[in-house]
């Protein structure tokens, strides 16, 4: 059985869309890191995730993953509320910053597991402050309070690698680590 320790609509999305078979089982763990690196953060807490769910169904091949955004030193997470998505995309706004994902696989009954990040890097379209406060607070789900798959969400000019990863579940990353996991 294959789980995906999350509820991200994206993450089910793009797992749907390679073919896989999966339950959604969310991870009830808090998440917290004290890695100051965005790579090791993010690993860090895909691997909680993973291992919060594995513990509970230790036969499953379980799927943890993390995404933040990293800019001008500042490791960027889910906005707290619509005054904070403001702050963040007048942060992000003009700027190139670094998106990471950590994904991790893990099962638990053969001892098996895998895990690492993708990082892609993105330059935000400069947009006035009215154009900010208009989004600010619709994507307050998402690292970085933006969507790039949302076809209304100007914010992102350019991607620089994978844009899956950018959306939150890097579909080339993931596949090695599933080949590493399955030799």
């Amino acid at each position: 059985m294959l789980i995906l320790a999350s509820k991200s609509p994206r993450r089910i999305a793009i797992l749907k869309q390679l073919g896989k078979k999966f339950e959604i089982i969310p991870s009830q763990c808090v998440e917290r890191s004290t890695k100051k690196r965005p790579s090791a953060r993010v690993v860090e807490l895909a691997t909680q995730k993973a291992f919060d769910v594995a513990k509970k169904y230790p036969a499953a091949t379980v799927i943890g993953a993390d995404t933040l955004v990293f800019c001008k030193g500042e490791i960027i997470g889910k906005p707290k509320d619509k005054q904070d998505a403001l702050r963040i995309l007048k942060k992000l706004n003009g700027s190139w910053q670094s998106v990471y994902t950590g994904v991790c696989i893990v099962c638990k009954d053969t001892h098996k597991i895998v895990y690492g990040y993708d990082v892609s890097h993105c330059k935000a379209r400069r947009l006035s402050v009215a154009e900010l406060t208009h989004y600010a607070g619709k994507h307050m789900d998402k690292a970085g309070a933006y969507a790039v798959q949302d076809d209304e969400d100007p914010f992102i000019e350019k991607i620089v690698g994978s844009r899956t990863n950018v959306v939150g579940f890097p579909v080339e990353f993931y596949e090695q680590l599933q080949k590493e996991f399955n030799k």
